[in-house]
């Protein structure tokens, strides 16, 4: 009996898109199962696009988390927007997430007539472990038909993981032969100091109050191991518009900044394995989110 020939390698580079808070991030880190990107339950917490990589045997899957589309209210909603729609130019396929029930937002019927143009593509109806209807589903299934470009509609629940590990197999025809593009034992493509600014970010995000987070930008000024010891020091900038955001993540006797680096550092030790030495600081840049000079100075460069 003759041999099975071997599977080749083959790449598949995927795009998530979709409204904000619709489950993006909490996706991307299930599948790749490893913590890539930071999830709250505030709207637009992914800023840039995210790479997660997943290796299964000879197949690589490539995620790319980008921020939620949504109507830009400053310069850095207007670059956020643009990473999502650039992406679609960069994959393979591209799964588009919504929720499963309401309305569609103008946003999302935009990128819609951009997958009816391009694709492929796969529609995602998430968190249906929050919905008690069955006729509402079937609804929400019927409009995304309607649409014409996508060539599956699926169900999953990215919280509890229902029905996110077949999302492989309807991935995997859409791959193409050829070398691995990352390690087979790698998980993201971002660097370890991103990585720590996000962590700082998202414990910003979780405990301040809701018109200061999305002022707030997270800059690593320093990452360096010690020689002598299992240990490494990190400086962190955090950076606000208004010196009246800096008195609250400062907080009445640093207790707010307190919290939000003891909290971050803890997530920062799991993902390093290390001991760490964060030291946090808290900035002014009036009005960046605004600023061409500021956002490219803050690494938010244009896609």
């Amino acid at each position: 009996m003759a041999k099975p020939i071997p599977e080749m390698p083959s790449s598949v580079f995927v795009a998530l898109v979709g409204r904000p808070n619709v489950g993006k991030s909490s996706l991307t880190n299930y599948l790749v199962g490893e913590k890539v990107a930071i999830v709250t339950k505030k709207p637009q917490t992914t800023r840039s696009r995210i790479t997660g990589v997943i290796t299964k045997g000879p197949v690589q899957y490539v995620l790319m988390d980008t921020p939620g589309i949504h109507a830009a209210r400053n310069k850095l909603d207007a670059r956020m927007t643009q990473t999502a729609a650039a992406s679609l130019k960069d994959v393979d396929v591209t799964m588009m997430l919504f929720e499963p029930a309401g309305e569609f937002t103008d946003a999302e019927l935009t990128m819609v007539k951009a997958l009816q143009k391009g694709g492929p593509a796969i529609a995602v109806i998430n968190k249906v472990d929050l919905l008690d209807s069955f006729a509402a589903l079937e609804a929400r299934k019927k409009q995304l038909e309607e649409f014409g470009c996508f060539d599956h509609i699926v169900t999953i629940s990215a919280r509890d993981g229902t029905g996110c590990d077949e999302l492989f197999a309807m991935l995997k025809p859409y791959g193409n032969e050829g070398p691995h593009y990352f390690d087979d034992d790698a998980f993201t493509d971002m660097p370890e100091k991103e990585l720590v600014a996000e962590l700082v970010r998202e414990k910003a995000l979780l405990f301040l109050r809701e018109e200061v987070p999305h002022g707030i930008a997270v800059v690593v000024e320093r990452f360096k191991e010690r020689p002598d010891k299992d240990l490494i020091d990190i400086d962190v900038d955090i950076y606000c518009e208004r010196k009246s955001h800096k008195g609250m993540i400062i907080g009445k006797g640093g207790q707010m900044l307190k919290k939000i680096a003891s909290a971050a550092r803890m997530d920062i030790e799991e993902l390093l394995g290390v001991r760490v030495n964060l030291q946090c600081w808290v900035k002014v840049r009036e009005d960046w989110r605004d600023n061409e000079l500021q956002l490219n100075s803050l690494g938010f460069a244009k896609p």
